[in-house]
């Protein structure tokens, strides 16, 4: 386990105070991106993700994470940004608790943990009835740095959040070839 994942580790039972709140970052094409760490299990490497035939483009398929079956969704994919797909050396899993159960994210790289005050948070940005922006919590300024922040449980539609919580379901051995992590 890496310091960013024993990090969140041991601040997922922290009591956020008055001073802020704890986030994960990470980026995605050079645009940085938050999820509250409470929400966030672990940061494992990217690893060989089993297909699952009929899913949308984003939901790349499943892992077998020490005997659970995590869905796992390509956020660049999902946001209909460039360079989906091309994966890297420090390309990773970002697991996630949600309304319908855990979810693995892939991003480009997870950066820091950072306390954000309430104070350096906006809301997010309306762009009228046709752009759907729900999924953004927030946007806080740090130093220099705009950071989207994410509501992890609005990230997936109704719909799609169903289809996750279905493939999580069915057991390993109905899974070819999925090798425990």
């Amino acid at each position: 386990m890496n310091d960013l994942e024993s990090g969140v580790a041991s601040r997922n039972t922290g009591d956020t105070g008055t001073a802020g709140k704890e986030y994960v970052t990470f980026s995605l094409n050079a645009e940085l991106y938050a999820f509250d760490a409470l929400q966030v299990q672990e940061i494992i490497e990217l690893t060989t993700v089993t297909k699952v035939p009929h899913l949308p483009g984003h939901l790349k398929g499943v892992i077998n994470l020490r005997g659970t079956i995590i869905p796992v969704i390509d956020l660049k994919q999902k946001f209909g940004m460039e360079g989906h797909g091309q994966y890297r050396k420090h390309t990773c899993i970002i697991v996630t608790e949600f309304s319908a159960g855990v979810m693995g994210l892939i991003v480009d790289t997870v950066s820091d943990i950072m306390n954000i005050p309430a104070s350096s948070i906006s809301a997010a940005p309306d762009f009228g009835t046709r752009i759907n922006t729900e999924f953004i919590a927030g946007m806080a300024r740090t130093g220099d740095n705009l950071v989207l922040l994410l509501n992890v449980d609005k990230v997936l539609t109704d719909e799609e959040s169903s289809v996750v919580a279905q493939v999580a379901e069915q057991p390993p051995e109905l899974q070819p070839g999925m090798a425990e992590q």
